[in-house]
């Protein structure tokens, strides 16, 4: 059996799965995600620390308000005529030093710095004295950090405008920041628990959001990769988002270039070998011709020689033009009614004399046409390219097939359309009645490792005899894509030689089918 096509994979391998992303492959998705989220993750600290310092501001300005008042009712319980005395009551010394949520100390002292009152460890003020004034610092006594209110009291006995110096008491009143950081705590947490909250719920709406504005991207794909092998017609630019329109432009004048090369080669190929045709024709008749004079046995030979890879090559350029025919997009729309029996039929008897040339068993096995016998399944092909499609599946069989062998070409309705017998049947068609077609043989077989290289072109199996050009099967390939249908290879069941197992393709065409633009690319079928 010549073998020709594509690999034989899985449509999604085939048609959705993506190649594997390179090592410096970056997602957009991930990008954008990560540029905002990362400015979002590292300015959370510095909310953190912000907070803070606010909530120590905030919850600072209260406390030092209250002792602040302190100092000055301290303060007005000096008596400031002659010398400095202070005569402190028992409710207001606890009211001064018993706190049940902190420890407070106060400090009074002369105008000699001589301790009044109160604990004699609070240091003096570093700055210079402001009458009046209340005034704030923090002090360290015991390890441990105060809040210090200060003021000085200015005595009587004193007269700036007579020259004499002011005496000034100092009065002092301090409380460690307990409470104050109890309430910066308090306020820190109010503000930071519900930002954690906040924050995973930002990350799902922004990843929410980032999902919805790439789905045009994601909707792109899935038009590209449901478009036909051929199918090179531009993409829709309408509703495609501002961003990606220039990308959508670019690809679609791509597609216009490959769609003009693609024209330019195929039409050179179809005509080359059109041209081909008459002058290899011309050569092989002469060459016969001349086979019938007498001649010596070296002449003779070669003639032979001539004659036989003339024909080869007639076969060859037949084939090329079949394969331009399948790969001409507009030959999906010249579709016309097609008794599948009667062209099976037909390809047989044509094949048969050279069966029977080389001793095998060519036989058809479907619909008979006997008078009164109904017509037989009727599908919508294209003819020309069914009739070569079934003509390179024999010709392969024949070429590849031992002398008294048999090939058997059958033609029956798809009983189990509804549950594919082949994981290759395409899924579009599936919604059509389906015809199948099978050619067998007992010829040598394909092997299971070679049965996804066979279908490329001009691939041959080596070793192999035969004199095939590789092109049958792309050919049959080609054919079958272009009716929305699917080919597998296989070996028959019950093989009557295990060194000649023989080979089984199937093709599986739909009865109707459907719109060439709706064909999506069939398993081991590539844009070429």
């Amino acid at each position: 059996m010549n073998p020709s096509a594509p690999p034989e994979l899985p449509v999604d391998a085939a048609v959705t799965t993506a190649p594997p992303p390179g090592p410096d492959a970056r997602s957009l998705f991930g990008e954008i995600l990560r540029w905002m989220l990362a400015p979002l993750v590292l300015l959370w600290p510095v909310s953190f620390a912000v907070t803070y310092l606010v909530a120590q501001a905030i919850a600072s300005a209260p406390f030092d308000h209250a002792l602040g008042n302190h100092a000055y009712a301290l303060a007005r319980q000096i008596d400031t005529r002659g010398a400095a005395t202070l005569q402190l009551s028992v409710a207001l010394r606890d009211w001064l030093l018993h706190d049940p949520e902190d420890i407070r100390l106060f400090q009074v002292r002369a105008p000699d710095a001589r301790l009044l009152e109160g604990s004699a460890t609070l240091p003096l003020p570093p700055d210079p004295p402001q009458p009046g004034v209340i005034r704030f610092r923090d002090a360290t006594l015991d390890g441990q950090v105060w809040r210090i209110a200060y003021t000085h009291v200015a005595l009587a006995d004193a007269n700036p405008a007579l020259g004499a110096d002011v005496r000034l008491a100092l009065v002092q009143v301090a409380e460690t920041r307990h409470k104050r950081a109890d309430l910066a705590n308090d306020i820190l947490k109010g503000v930071l628990l519900p930002q954690l909250v906040i924050l995973p719920l930002v990350v799902m709406l922004v990843w929410l959001g980032l999902s919805r504005g790439l789905a045009p991207l994601h909707t792109l794909q899935k038009r590209i990769r449901e478009r036909r092998p051929h199918d090179r017609s531009p993409l829709e630019t309408a509703q495609a988002p501002l961003e990606i329109a220039p990308l959508l432009a670019a690809f679609n004048t791509l597609l216009a270039r490959l769609d003009e090369n693609a024209l330019v080669q195929k039409r050179f190929i179809a005509q080359a070998a059109h041209q081909m045709k008459t002058p290899l024709a011309g050569l092989r008749m002469q060459a016969e011709l001349a086979l019938r004079q007498p001649m010596g046995a070296d002449v003779r030979h070669s003639l032979e020689q001539m004659a036989s890879g003339s024909r080869q090559a007639a076969r060859l350029v037949t084939q090329l033009l079949a394969l331009a025919r399948a790969e001409n997009d507009g030959a999906a729309h010249d579709m016309q009614a097609v008794d599948i029996d009667r062209l099976a039929r037909e390809v047989v008897r044509d094949w048969a004399p050279w069966a029977l040339d080389k001793r095998m068993d060519l036989g058809y096995e479907g619909q008979d046409a006997e008078p009164g016998t109904p017509p037989g399944r009727v599908m919508r092909a294209q003819p020309v390219m069914l009739r070569e499609m079934l003509a390179n599946l024999v010709d392969n069989a024949i070429r590849y097939t031992s002398a008294g062998g048999r090939i058997t070409v059958r033609v029956h309705a798809d009983a189990a359309r509804g549950d594919a017998h082949e994981s290759g049947v395409h899924a579009t068609a599936r919604l059509f009645p389906a015809v199948v077609i099978e050619v067998e043989d007992t010829g040598p077989g394909i092997p299971a490792g070679e049965r996804a290289k066979v279908r490329e072109r001009f691939y041959r199996i080596l070793g192999r005899e035969g004199d095939g050009s590789g092109l049958g099967l792309a050919i049959v390939d080609e054919t079958v894509a272009l009716h929305g249908g699917s080919m597998t290879i296989d070996t028959p069941a019950c093989p009557a030689d295990p060194l000649s197992p023989g080979t089984l393709i199937r093709l599986v065409l739909p009865v109707s089918p459907p719109d060439p633009a709706a064909i999506a690319l069939p398993p081991g079928v590539s844009e070429r």
